[in-house]
């Protein structure tokens, strides 16, 4: 049966004091983002939307029919007025002239750009043709969970008519196109009184004469479908439960045992960032008894299986008895296993000019007891994905419920994936930045080294996990940094790194966050100034306890989990050039910061064999933007070198070689190029970043 979100109708949310006074356009925009702001209407990126409004023609001065329609690659729920394509109606009308039938539909791609109006730049949708021709001023077309779980039923059409009658009507499989636009304007000619039609295995349109009522028809017809499905499938959700559902606690534990080791399993090609779900929908799916039937048969609708594969991988993991161990053995047998059949699936369909075969691996893994994880490029990826997924779940709940679930066709699906108009839209994308798919921890994140060092590598497609022991500082840059980059690429974790158990923890939110690490940049720290004698026994073991056995904590959990990982690691240790040169009445800060860089020596040649390298950034006197340099420390060695604290700025530019002052985003330069692969044959190394001080020169 429906759980209880998806037995919920859905609200009509337009309202007429927005709407009053915008223009046609205005209220295509409207209405879009209300139908998108819900993933039971449609997924992301998923289904569009137009009007066909009069406008005045730039050349001519005269009014003329213009179709406004969602561009490629858009989200109507987060669509702007520059996301939609212009085109003219006459010369969409015109194309039918030159259209020479199905086997060539794809070439009339091509002539779209020349129907552009008003020069717009952007790219029309395959599906323009399927709004074009519908006689109706506004359409939508959405992918909504109720509906396709009608249109993936082997008898769709049957249940169409049961459900809707003459209202809703339905058409055949086929490939979204020139020659499905011609379809649909066909099925209205004939049937002029329907409000909508249902495309089998595939989604809904609908129609109106004005904005809201196309927007208020396609509320209703989907709301009509859910409650259908709440009176009809009243049995067991996936013919029942079959196995136990893990506690929400050790679902977690076993996630994060799961996904590093997967990543590293899947990343050799390039690296993956992972999405962890176990939400009541999928722990439905994954308990159920229908799971590996279901699962085998496929998605349905194009836009599910483009997104997370013909198939998921289900891993094979026993929830009543729960020991890891033997599925994590078994894994590099069952993800080689799965590329195998994807390669068999690709020889099987491919065609004379397909492109060439895509990365085999799963996107989406199924847990028995426990969620689904999947994996893509780069964070949102991921969870879009699982998203996704969650979609094809919901529709397989309700064809199989009522009728049996159908998914596309072998050859049907591997045409669209790999479509060659899909394949020149991947082309068009932009090239990765270099650290893209890779993942990060920096302790002290928060601080001015901490987010500055952030800040660069998400600058080059990083996720990012800041750690900090200070709350509010750590809430107020991952707003800061989520702000800038997207809340897919940054999460934080509350860490004292002299605690073991909290370590340890940190690194679990992490895992669970994005599936594994790359990168470790080990910031945290403190700074005091006290003579020998004036060295208290509990100050020198804060310096200690932070700078050397928090450097070590974090480092021994990420060497974890990079060997469980398999598939190398980045440690840089943010240091001190007081850790190569000593300075007056710093004696427990000095000897600790040695122990960092000595610490960094000793895990470099611990990790060469694993291709983990570990490297070295020396900073000094970075005093803008720094949490220690706000505090006692600043007072302490203004007094060392007996000066007022606002002349040390200048106190220590003077003094360096170079006569320059150090900022936070110098110390991040120099991270960035470590933790990249500009470095990948430097491991050991030193690296100050100090303006120039003899004393601090390597030896």
């Amino acid at each position: 049966m429906l759980d209880k979100h998806q037995g919920a109708r859905l609200a009509n949310l337009w309202d007429d004091g927005k709407a009053a006074g915008m223009t046609e356009p205005e209220k295509l925009l409207y209405r879009s983002n209300l139908l998108g702001s819900d993933k039971r209407i449609t997924n992301y990126g998923g289904g569009n939307t137009s009007a066909k409004v009069m406008e005045k023609d730039p050349l001519t001065g005269e009014m003329v029919e213009v179709l406004w329609v969602k561009g490629s690659g858009g989200d109507v729920g987060t669509i702007k007025m520059d996301g939609f394509s212009t085109l003219y109606m006459d010369k969409l009308r015109a194309l039918k002239g030159i259209y020479r039938g199905v086997e060539f539909e794809d070439e009339m791609v091509g002539y779209l750009p020349h129907c552009t109006f008003n020069l717009n730049p952007r790219a029309a949708s395959i599906d323009t043709p399927l709004h074009a021709y519908v006689p109706k001023p506004h359409v939508d077309h959405m992918h909504p969970d109720a509906i396709i779980a009608i249109a993936a039923s082997k008898n769709s059409r049957e249940l169409t008519s049961k459900i809707f009658g003459v209202e809703i009507g339905w058409l055949p499989w086929k490939r979204p196109g020139y020659e499905l636009g011609l379809w649909l304007e066909k099925f209205c000619q004939e049937n002029p009184d329907a409000r909508g039609v249902v495309l089998e295995s595939h989604g809904l349109f609908t129609w109106g004469d004005t904005a809201k009522e196309a927007y208020e028809t396609t509320i209703e017809i989907i709301n009509r479908a859910i409650a259908w499905f709440e009176t009809e499938n009243t049995g067991p959700a996936f013919g029942g439960r079959s196995k136990p559902v893990l506690a929400a606690a050790d679902r977690a534990a076993i996630a994060k045992k799961l996904m590093p080791v997967i990543r590293g399993l899947i990343s050799a090609g390039e690296s993956k960032v992972g999405h962890f779900d176990d939400s009541q929908a999928v722990l439905d799916f994954v308990t159920s008894t229908s799971l590996e039937p279901l699962a085998a048969l496929g998605t349905s609708c194009p836009d599910h299986f483009l997104r997370t594969k013909i198939r998921p991988l289900v891993v094979d993991f026993d929830p009543a008895q729960p020991d890891v161990g033997n599925t994590l053995a078994g894994l590099p047998e069952a993800i080689a296993t799965y590329r195998a059949d994807y390669a068999a699936y690709y020889e099987r369909c491919k065609r004379a000019d397909s492109p060439a075969m895509r990365d085999p691996n799963a996107v989406v893994y199924l847990v028995p007891g426990v969620g689904m994880i999947t994996f893509a490029k780069d964070k949102a990826t991921a969870r879009i994905s699982a998203e996704f997924y969650v979609n094809a779940i919901n529709v397989m709940r309700g064809a199989s419920g009522v009728s049996t679930y159908v998914g596309l066709p072998e050859q049907e699906a591997f045409d669209i994936e790999y479509w060659l108009l899909e394949e020149a839209k991947l082309q068009r994308m932009p090239k990765p930045k270099s650290l893209a798919g890779r993942i990060a921890l920096v302790t002290g994140g928060a601080g001015g080294i901490g987010k500055a060092t952030a800040n660069r590598l998400m600058q080059e497609g990083a996720c990012v996990v800041l750690a900090d022991i200070d709350e509010t500082a750590l809430e107020a840059a991952q707003t800061e940094l989520s702000t800038r980059y997207g809340k897919d690429f940054v999460r934080s974790v509350n860490m004292n790194v002299t605690s073991e158990a909290a370590v340890e923890s940190g690194f679990g939110d992490a895992l669970l966050a994005f599936g594994g690490l790359d990168i470790l940049v080990s910031n945290a720290g403190l700074a005091t100034s006290a003579a020998v004698e004036d060295t208290t026994l509990a100050l020198w073991n804060k310096n200690m306890d932070i700078l050397a056995t928090g450097y070590f904590l974090v480092s021994r959990e990420a060497f974890r989990i990079f060997r469980n990982q398999k598939a190398g690691g980045n440690v840089v240790f943010v240091a001190s050039k007081n850790g190569l040169a000593a300075s007056p009445g710093a004696s427990a800060y000095c000897t600790a910061k040695a122990a960092e860089i000595h610490l960094a020596r000793c895990l470099a040649l611990e990790g060469a064999s694993a291709q983990i390298r570990v490297n070295v950034v020396n900073p000094d006197a970075v005093l803008r933007g720094s949490k220690i340099w706000t505090g006692e420390w600043k007072e302490q060695r203004a007094a060392a070198y007996k000066m007022d604290v606002d002349e040390l700025e200048a106190h220590y530019r003077e003094r360096s070689m170079l006569k320059l002052s150090v900022f936070p985003e110098d110390i991040a330069e120099a991270i960035y190029f470590l933790a990249s692969d500009m470095s990948a044959k430097s491991t050991g190394n030193i690296v100050n970043v100090d303006a120039g001080n003899a004393q601090s020169f390597t030896r």
